[in-house]
């Protein structure tokens, strides 16, 4: 341990920190660290010494204690409940922020005060609190809410149920809570059983043998026996058939099944996680999902927010997203670029967030991407309305030919837009869009052209 002018309790205590693989510090009532180990020194020391200074002042570069500065204090928990707390927080790392669960157990002196506290820090590794090449990306209040649940269940052997839109990121989420479990160097097997007709799902998911239906020319493994020893994903589970879900049910209950024109009992030793956007409630009022199954399922549900809840984690994503969608490139967003996305509610969610930033990495040249390009990649992605009544077709403007250019009414469609947005002059209106004066006139006298 390091030296520090405040004498640390318990040498035989600070001994056997030292010797620990994760990272732990051991500090008192005022926050200031007393004894930091070797592994906490190597994963959060920036080249100053860390005893002696404050755990806020180290992890996060602040001032004031966590609770203070609008996060979860696990001291502060502590010393209102009297036993050990987690939480998870965002640190400050050499290699720069990390996520990472805090367990904080306090230590009371003879007369039964809480005089000192340890803290163990183990990163969680399958979230990033920064632009990175894959994972699960944010650091919004939402999001942080979420990564807490799944670092409390990622380690237990409980089944979980996400819930949440679609094009949330279900399948990271799952793959995150397989990750941070005991079974991280087994198998994760997807099962996307929307897309598995009734006829084939028990015999993909079970087995066959030889024989058992026509066309089993050979015996075959189900995708239960390749999870077994690590986690089973089983996404939309809301459309599995009736008759598959009772079969289901007594996997997960016993842990056995039978494949498919056999009578042979296997076992099976898998976790299960499970997701949907369906209200699963309301399929069990309906008739149409067991309720044992949806228990059984359910033992730890994780809602997982819309992107429209987290739109402060949308220029994260869209670095990052930029960054594998044009790797050579690695095109930048322009002010109002950026802004006009943090704006859009995205139904879609975190998936039609990546599409609208693809479709403008084609539609921009240089290396700035500009409120125009966004304009046209909403246009291009937004949902077409139907052909009004013939009655009504007098009384409506005239839309674009049905003969049109696709790309060119979306870039009319834009142009509208931010024409109806902008209150400055043309010159300023063309340096928004990234081109010129003369090209900006151009285009407005086609498109006063086009609507005449």
């Amino acid at each position: 341990m390091n030296p520090s002018s405040t004498a640390p309790p318990f040498p035989e205590l600070v001994s056997y920190l030292e010797g620990l693989p994760e990272p732990h510090i051991l500090f008192d009532r005022s926050y200031r660290i007393v004894a930091a180990n070797a592994a906490y020194r190597q994963q959060f020391g920036t080249g100053t010494p860390v005893v002696g200074r404050t755990c806020y002042a180290v992890s996060h570069h602040i001032d004031v204690p966590c609770d203070e500065a609008g996060e979860s204090c696990p001291l502060a928990r502590s010393r209102h409940s009297g036993r050990r707390e987690r939480v998870l927080h965002l640190h400050h790392t050499p290699q720069g922020e990390a996520y990472v669960n805090i367990e904080l157990v306090p230590l009371r002196n003879a007369a039964g005060e809480m005089a000192w506290f340890i803290e163990k820090m183990e990163p969680l590794r399958v979230a990033q609190g920064v632009p990175a090449a894959d994972g699960l990306i944010g650091r919004s209040a939402p999001f942080q809410a979420m990564l807490e649940l799944v670092a409390r269940v990622g380690p237990s052997e409980a089944s979980v149920l996400l819930l949440g839109e679609s094009g949330t990121g279900k399948e990271l989420v799952a793959r995150a809570v397989h990750e941070a479990s005991a079974r991280a160097d087994r198998a994760l097997v997807v099962v996307d059983c929307a897309s598995l007709p009734e006829t084939l799902f028990e015999s993909e998911l079970f087995g066959h043998e030889r024989g058992a239906f026509t066309g089993a020319h050979a015996a075959r493994a189900g995708l239960v026996e390749a999870a077994s020893g690590g986690t089973l994903f089983l996404d939309e589970v809301g459309d599995i058939p009736l008759t598959m879900q009772v079969k289901l049910l007594r996997l997960l209950e016993s842990g056995t099944f039978r494949r498919v024109g056999s009578t042979e009992l296997r076992r099976a030793d898998l976790r299960l996680v499970s997701a949907t956007h369906r209200d699963l409630h309301a399929m069990v009022a309906e008739g149409r999902f067991r309720e044992d199954l949806f228990h059984r399922l359910g033992t730890f549900p994780i809602p997982l927010p819309a992107l429209r809840e987290r739109r402060g984690d949308i220029p994260l994503l869209a670095t990052s997203l930029l960054a594998r969608l044009a790797p050579r490139r690695t095109p930048q967003l322009g002010e109002a670029a950026l802004a006009r996305l943090c704006a859009y509610d995205f139904p879609g969610n975190v998936r039609e967030l990546r599409n609208v930033l693809e479709r403008a990495v084609l539609l921009s040249d240089g290396a700035r991407i500009e409120v125009a390009q966004i304009e046209q990649a909403l246009a291009l992605g937004a949902r077409r309305r139907a052909a009004p009544p013939a009655s009504a077709e007098a009384a409506a403007p005239a839309a674009e030919p049905a003969t049109a250019n696709p790309l060119r009414a979306a870039e009319r469609a834009a142009l509208r837009a931010a024409l109806a947005r902008h209150q400055g002059s043309r010159q300023a209106l063309a340096k928004e869009l990234g081109i010129s004066p003369r090209t900006l006139y151009r285009k407005l006298r086609e498109l006063d052209a086009a609507e005449r």
